[in-house]
């Protein structure tokens, strides 16, 4: 009778932990910094760095995540890097292969995307276009996903914020919760991006005070952040700036929040830290 009590606790324990880890969720935003000539010569080109940023990918194993500032060759590049990925999104300039993108990575076979689109940050959201004072086209690409195994359905919402329109990042908060809110609903839901500004900030906290979502940092039990989100491709650098976010809903529960400042031979594979926060619904 012992016996099998206790080989029926092992396998509760086995079934409980097994469903865990269905549930939890790897979740990352990483901006890749767009390929120019200028980085080349500083050593810091794209095709130096690329396989760098896709090992960490890997190692880290985010199961979904976030890009910013990739061309579509760059996109290409990374997508033969990274087996098992797929990705979703639009070139900024032209709502095709034009510009940077917004891209969203997803394991495709973990993932099933039900639907997916784009929007510019403007008053004007259907086609390219700068919204208020910002300086560029900036674009938000989303998508709608269904956990295959277990049928959990969430939206993934991933931007670039303007980096030098102040009302352009105010009005494109309001943006994004407005978004949400009529896409989503009560939907779980995850926001990724470089909001090109810091936790102090009044765009952030028109979505950190929202009641709508929450950073992941805020609500991190355990957090790992030595530094600040932007290196300049500088691996000295030191702060507490954090301009690259994961927000999500209330649907979530947070278990670990890190900015993962990886080099390789002293230099980092971006101008960006990654981000990452380990999730659970």
């Amino acid at each position: 009778m012992k016996k099998t009590l206790t080989l029926l606790f092992a396998i509760s324990l086995f079934v409980s932990f097994s469903y865990a880890q269905q549930r939890q969720l790897n979740i990352g935003t990483y901006n890749l910094r767009n390929a120019n000539r200028g980085d080349s010569t500083a050593g810091n080109g794209w095709g130096q760095r690329f396989p760098w940023a896709a090992k960490l990918i890997l190692f880290q194993d985010f199961d979904i995540f976030g890009t910013q500032e990739l061309k579509y060759h760059q996109i290409t590049d990374l997508t033969d890097s990274l087996p098992g990925y797929k990705w979703l999104g639009a070139g900024r300039d032209d709502g095709k292969l034009g510009g940077e993108f917004s891209a969203i990575f997803y394991k495709s076979t973990r993932f099933q995307a039900l639907k997916h689109g784009d929007f510019w940050m403007s008053t004007v959201t259907g086609r390219p276009n700068k919204g208020w004072d910002a300086a560029l086209p900036r674009i938000c690409s989303w998508a709608q996903f269904k956990e295959i195994k277990t049928g959990f359905t969430f939206y993934f919402f991933n931007l670039h914020m303007d980096h030098i329109g102040v009302v352009a990042r105010r009005e494109s908060a309001k943006l994004i919760l407005k978004k949400i809110q009529e896409m989503a609903g009560d939907t779980a839901t995850i926001l990724t991006g470089d909001f090109n500004v810091d936790q102090t900030s009044d765009s952030y906290a028109v979505i950190n005070n929202s009641g709508v979502l929450k950073d992941t940092y805020v609500l991190s039990p355990m957090k790992m952040a030595p530094n600040d989100t932007f290196n300049d491709f500088n691996a000295n650098t030191a702060g507490d700036k954090r301009i690259d976010h994961i927000f999500v809903t209330k649907n979530f529960k947070v278990l670990r929040y890190g900015i993962l400042t990886n080099t390789y031979h002293g230099r980092t594979p971006s101008d960006h830290y990654p981000v990452e926060a380990v999730i659970t619904y």
